[in-house]
């Protein structure tokens, strides 16, 4: 285990290590939100308001962290959030993210705008893989990527329905953050004085969004989204035999319009408060859409996660399965494989220990 992985104890930790690590472009780039980011801080607000039940005397010497996830067994109830461009916060990582998958049978969601193509990253995550899909422009090259990740064997599409415009985020703006990169003087004197990853990044090749090398279609990340609508959800619904989850849901109506549609399940989230500044927290939301949607249709979420107490507060609020992101290019960052390994124990420890605390062997 390398030095930074093992003082790697929270999730923290491993933002504080990597803040130290990555060049302040590619820090506020993971680490940035909405605005003025008031979003970010409510998400995290409403998640430390929430109390466990702690219980004594209950025999909790033996405790299970596995789930079933759309049929099949997963050793976590957590997962791995899409992220874009995930390799920028450390060489290959895309690839650690993937074997992490694999070894837990947790889902790896993979970004339209992964830095390493859709088949590479599942043949890794040997199957443990989604393919999360931005509806853009006139959406002729959305619906080839639909072809192209069925081709490649995913079973699961997510389709992330909270941008049709993408949010504006300061910290990227005022750091010109831009893909591909468009090197200037700033980003020069930045990458000078992070020689680790500059140098890390130089010999492996710069980062690319590599799903979109089709003829003809050429990703634009600041293009409209805002063509989608419910008739391009029911074409993509006649497209995909699979499991079709819809990400960026926070409002109870459009969950249940969601459900009656055809769609497997929904996820609550904000993507992490990158979007609307203003939204609400989807943790707050969880139980309204718990009580909805009735107690067996799938109810995912993502914002905000940072331990494994905020799992368990999240799976008695009303998720089936949550997802972790930010915090795992983090780990990455501060201490590569190593480091991602460590907080993944460490999230898993958390959880584990809360359970017990709170009289639980198995989860909600």
């Amino acid at each position: 285990m390398t030095w930074a992985a093992a003082h790697i104890h929270s999730a923290s930790d491993a933002r504080r290590l990597a803040k130290k690590r990555l060049p302040w472009m590619i820090f506020d780039y993971i680490d940035g939100s909405a605005g003025e980011e008031t979003g970010a801080k409510r998400n995290r607000a409403a998640l430390d308001a929430a109390t466990l039940r702690p219980r004594i005397l209950q025999n909790v010497s033996e405790r299970s962290l596995s789930t079933t996830l759309f049929g099949k067994p997963s050793q976590r109830p957590f997962g791995i959030a899409p992220m874009g461009m995930c390799n920028l916060s450390g060489v290959g990582a895309d690839l650690m993210l993937a074997r992490l998958a694999a070894k837990y049978q947790v889902p790896h969601g993979v970004s339209t705008v992964a830095s390493t193509p859709m088949e590479k990253i599942i043949e890794v995550a040997e199957g443990h893989a989604w393919f999360q899909l931005y509806f853009s422009g006139d959406g002729v090259g959305t619906f080839k990527l639909v072809e192209r990740a069925k081709a490649a064997g995913y079973e699961t599409l997510v389709l992330t329905a909270d941008v049709p415009e993408v949010g504006r985020r300061p910290r990227e703006l005022r750091h010109g953050f831009k893909m591909p990169f468009r090197i200037g003087p700033k980003q020069f004197i930045d990458f000078a004085l992070h020689p680790h990853w500059s140098l890390s990044a130089l010999f492996a090749g710069k980062p690319q969004m590599a799903n979109f090398d089709m003829d003809g279609y050429e990703f634009d990340r600041t293009e409209s989204r805002a063509r989608a609508d419910w008739d391009t959800l029911k074409r993509l619904r006649d497209a995909w035999d699979g499991n079709l989850v819809v990400k960026g849901v926070l409002d109870v109506d459009d969950a249940v319009s969601l459900r009656n549609a055809g769609v497997d399940a929904v996820q609550v989230s904000s993507h992490g408060a990158r979007q609307l500044e203003s939204a609400p927290s989807p943790f707050s939301l969880l139980p309204a859409m718990r009580a909805a949607l009735g107690p067996d249709y799938p109810i995912f979420f993502d914002s905000g996660l940072r331990s494994g107490e905020d799992a368990l507060k999240a799976l008695h609020a009303g998720a089936d399965y949550v997802f972790f992101g930010r915090a795992l290019q983090f780990a990455i960052a501060a201490g590569g494989e190593a480091g991602l390994a460590k907080l993944w124990d460490v999230f898993s420890d958390e959880l584990s220990i809360a359970m017990a605390q709170t009289g639980l062997t198995k989860l909600p």
